[in-house]
């Protein structure tokens, strides 16, 4: 499964921004798909995630009521809708997927199996 992650760029403090998530894979909507984030130096921070075919989803303490990620089936994309973006967001984000994940492993990064190219989002003050 081929993963790119786009929509990334320069907004300003209080600004928002949608990254995409496409994917190669026939059916997104059977994957977990995360989004992480990192920050040269440090490790890669988990965002939120969307489950597959429930599409309930879960989210860092964080982003909580600032970033929503929804998937749209028919163009088996899922999307980070982030708004209310400070500087502490500037990072490269991620996404990720796996088809077989449980919920107790949606927030640690090791467990995907599968990742797309990271977009640089920066936020400026």
């Amino acid at each position: 499964v081929q993963l790119q992650a786009s929509g990334g760029g320069l907004v300003q403090a209080g600004g928002s921004l949608r990254l995409s998530c496409t994917s190669s894979a026939r059916s997104l909507n059977r994957y977990v798909v995360g989004w992480f984030r990192q920050v040269p130096g440090l490790e890669r921070e988990f965002v939120g995630t969307i489950n597959r075919n429930t599409g309930h989803t879960y989210y860092a303490d964080s982003v909580k009521g600032r970033f929503t990620i929804s998937r749209d089936n028919a163009k088996n994309t899922v999307y980070l809708q982030m708004s209310a973006l400070s500087p502490e967001d500037t990072a490269v984000y991620y996404c990720a997927a796996d088809s077989q994940l449980i919920l107790r492993q949606f927030r640690n990064a090791q467990w995907y199996g599968f990742w797309g190219q990271g977009t640089l989002v920066t936020v400026s003050s």
